[in-house]
């Protein structure tokens, strides 16, 4: 069985993750780990058993002992340590968000095709069975008229900002703020299934540190709508609803996709008789919620494929333009632009 051997940049729970899904998949090998600092380094590798560390992000670009490396630093790094690791021919998986703004993704593209190498956005659920199931499903709900997410989560690193502590999830210089954080999920998806909307109206919260906390922006497309709701400030419970003239497809969390069903429309002729019963089309599966985007990346690498079909490069650049819209409606700017 062919193996890719992996270098990962970012040593925080989200790695670790990452991680645990990858291993589900054989082909997938760790073998060295970059942070800024032995001590930090020498702690991760011990924890996931890697048996080679670097504190130079360029040294480990250019080692013969890795084939393909995972990004998960700050947004304001994606760009320029991805470009770096394919300058050396190593093929890049970028944690969502792929960059701090279109300009970088466009640079990042860019490198791909120069150095011919697989470069994709880890932006796990839309791989997921889950959402291929939304996919296949999606011609039975008929005219597509609405969609709507939502991904409303408190942060606990609010709470220190109401003291006056800012952390990194609030940081500008960051490229930070609750778009791109978690707004992104609900973006995302919208592209996969609908592509570039022809207009974007976007109102929210700017907070003191100059990102923003909270959003709703609507979506103008040919013959339908689209709304999103986002915030690190406030929780919410709703579900994403794609609605259709024959019945709606209905998702219980956009970020992380448990349960899908659909719903037929009720006919007008059917009177006083009962609703229609939802349908479950979810896919139940024993694999990781991670393990996804790595078999996706590993398949891609071995196919000698530079770009997903689904996280496409295409796919990441107009999510990042819709941000950067969203970013100059809300009056958000990062030192990156």
């Amino acid at each position: 069985m062919n193996k890719v051997r992996f270098g990962v940049v970012g040593t925080n729970f989200i790695t670790d993750w990452v991680i645990a899904g990858a291993r589900q998949d054989e082909r997938f090998e760790l073998t060295a780990v970059y942070s800024r600092t032995q001590e930090t380094a020498d702690a991760f590798a011990a924890k996931h058993a890697i048996p080679h560390t670097f504190t130079s992000l360029d040294e480990m670009a250019k080692s013969p002992l890795i084939d393909a490396v995972y990004i998960a630093s700050p947004n304001f790094l994606h760009a320029s340590q991805s470009i770096c690791c394919m300058k050396q021919g190593k093929h890049v998986l970028c944690e969502k968000p792929f960059a701090s703004n279109a300009r970088e993704a466009q640079e990042m593209i860019a490198a791909s095709v120069k150095y011919k190498v697989t470069l994709m956005e880890a932006m796990k659920p839309t791989l997921t069975p889950n959402f291929l199931s939304v996919k296949k499903n999606l011609d039975r709900i008929g005219t597509i008229r609405n969609y709507f997410a939502s991904y409303c989560q408190y942060s606990s690193r609010y709470d220190k900002f109401k003291e006056g502590i800012v952390l990194n999830a609030f940081k500008p210089e960051l490229s930070n703020g609750a778009m791109m954080d978690i707004g992104i999920y609900t973006v995302y998806p919208m592209v996969v299934l609908f592509g570039r909307p022809n207009k974007i109206d976007a109102t929210g919260v700017r907070l003191s540190s100059g990102v923003d906390g909270q959003g709703a922006v609507n979506f103008s497309y040919d013959q339908m709508n689209a709304t999103i709701l986002y915030s690190k400030i406030a929780n919410s419970s709703l579900p994403t609803e794609i609605q259709g003239e024959e019945g709606n497809i209905t998702l219980d969390r956009i970020n992380t996709i448990r349960q899908v069903t659909f719903t037929p429309r009720l006919a007008a002729a059917s009177g006083k008789g009962s609703l229609p019963e939802p349908e479950d089309i979810s896919v139940v599966t024993d694999k990781d919620e991670y393990y996804y985007e790595i078999a996706e990346f590993i398949d891609l690498i071995l196919a000698g494929k530079r770009e997903s079909a689904i996280n496409s490069q295409t796919h990441s650049f107009i999510t990042l333009e819709i941000i950067d819209e969203v970013r100059k409606q809300l009056g958000v700017t990062y030192p990156a632009d």
